[in-house]
């Protein structure tokens, strides 16, 4: 199983344990803005915005909250300025990762970003330590009972998709250029499948592999960390933990 699989279905398992704490709305809404920020508030002409409703919706969000983030984007309604923010650095056994926070305040979410690194047992790094190592890509789930694997690849192929995986809870994950990613999930969807969800990722080139129960836990544990505070949209990092390890952790 490839890196990105592996990693892939630790967050199908974190996912299912965050789904008990309730959906983020914050984060959701800043997400919305970000996008309508850097690319119009038309989700039409603005795949990444299109994106960020999707998943705004999935999460319950109102669609007052969505249309007002949408205007604070594009600078219709004036409120605090956001930016998006990638911190780089390490954590342990050398595991790369990738913090992308949204923040009015970098002054506060730096330190605090720090903090977060050193007491997970790792270090913030220079900007470009860390992102060699993972490529901006467009991620699509597909779930569903019946679906013919060939005949998925195909459609997604011939949509602009660049690759394919089955996952071992069910389902398809498909990659593509963050630039197809909604023409790829619209043509899906219209096709007759069942798009889960539609995601810009960072994935990374190589992983490093974790043996041992303690430092999964360790890692796993940075990464909640980093998930639970404010600003933080979203946590990558490039370890391959094996099922079985998983297993021992649910114990």
């Amino acid at each position: 199983m490839s890196g990105h699989s592996k990693w892939a279905n630790i967050k199908h398992r974190k996912a299912a344990q965050d789904s008990k704490k309730g959906v983020a709305f914050q984060k959701l809404v800043k997400n919305i803005i970000a996008a309508a920020k850097s690319g119009g508030g038309d989700p039409n002409a603005n795949f990444r915005l299109k994106v960020a409703i999707d998943r705004a919706r999935a999460g319950n969000v109102p669609v007052d909250n969505i249309e007002r983030a949408i205007k604070r984007g594009t600078g219709e309604i004036e409120g605090a300025i956001f930016e998006e923010i990638l911190y780089e650095g390490y954590g342990p056994n050398g595991v790369a990762v990738m913090v992308q926070a949204m923040t009015d305040n970098r002054n506060r979410t730096a330190p605090e970003m720090r903090s977060l690194f050193t007491k997970g047992g790792g270090s913030i790094g220079e900007v470009g330590c860390v992102a060699w190592n993972f490529d901006r890509k467009g991620v699509i789930e597909v779930t569903g009972g019946g679906i013919d694997e060939e005949e998925l690849l195909m459609a997604a192929i011939e949509a602009g998709a660049d690759d394919m995986e089955s996952q071992e809870e069910g389902g398809f994950e498909i990659t593509c250029d963050p630039s197809v990613l909604s023409s790829v999930g619209e043509s899906l969807k219209n096709a007759g499948y069942n798009v889960d969800s539609i995601e810009l990722e960072m994935v990374p080139r190589t992983t490093v592999a974790i043996n041992d129960k303690n430092e999964a836990r360790k890692l796993l544990s940075m990464v909640e960390r980093f998930e639970e505070h404010d600003d933080v949209q979203a946590v990558y990092a490039n370890f391959d933990i094996p099922d079985e390890i998983l297993a021992q952790l649910d114990e």
